[in-house]
């Protein structure tokens, strides 16, 4: 087969549909670089792919194999030990309206150290006054402004810094009445901020 050696087959048809997920990422990542697995569902596991796809990209193949109405096969193969380096977003496709505000792009794949994401702030929105996790947090501003106050001062926000947010700091960031605020943050992984609009 294209995929190399097939190691192991599994069926899941008969297991509970919150566990074959699961069973089938760790049996991949058991697999040796160059061999595969056929997995055999009661359906076109179409989820599953998109989500294999995004954690190992193209170092996993995915060939279908011949399927009847009762069940759907496919070859499922290891190219490589780890997941490959690719480009996840490119920002001249994620200009979104200048009313958006939230995460707006994020890290996808589940098995890693680091958290990434863009922020997007409608103009005049906030994210209000806290402190900063257990955890250092680098951000760059990307478009529009605003300002970060901190303890003691206000900095103002433009395109094109990086501002460094030491762990347990405390911040508030106000985006710029017009143009809003847009920021990439990378930093370990951690629960999400709430964002509001300021009144």
């Amino acid at each position: 087969m294209a995929g190399g050696p097939v190691s192991e087959t599994f069926d899941v048809r008969t297991v509970p549909k919150p566990e074959r997920h699961p069973l089938i990422m760790a049996a991949y990542r058991k697999l040796d670089v160059g061999s595969g697995l056929i997995l055999i569902n009661d359906h076109e596991p179409k989820h599953l792919k998109r989500e294999m796809e995004a954690e190992f990209a193209e170092a996993m193949a995915w060939e279908p194999q011949s399927s009847i109405d009762v069940e759907f096969r496919v070859l499922i193969s290891k190219r490589a030990a780890t997941p490959l380096p690719r480009v996840l977003a490119d920002l001249e496709e994620l200009n979104g309206p200048a009313e958006a505000s939230g995460s707006v792009w994020q890290l996808q794949p589940q098995s890693r150290d680091l958290d990434a994401n863009i922020i997007a702030l409608s103009p005049g929105g906030e994210i209000k006054e806290h402190i900063g996790p257990g955890l250092d947090v680098l951000i760059h501003i990307l478009d529009g402004g605003g300002t970060l106050e901190t303890e003691l001062t206000t900095i103002p926000l433009a395109p094109g810094q990086i501002v460094w947010l030491p762990r347990l700091s405390r911040r508030r960031f106000l985006a710029d009445e017009v143009q809003g605020l847009r920021y990439f943050s990378v930093h370990q992984r951690k629960q999400g901020l709430t964002i509001t609009s300021r009144h």
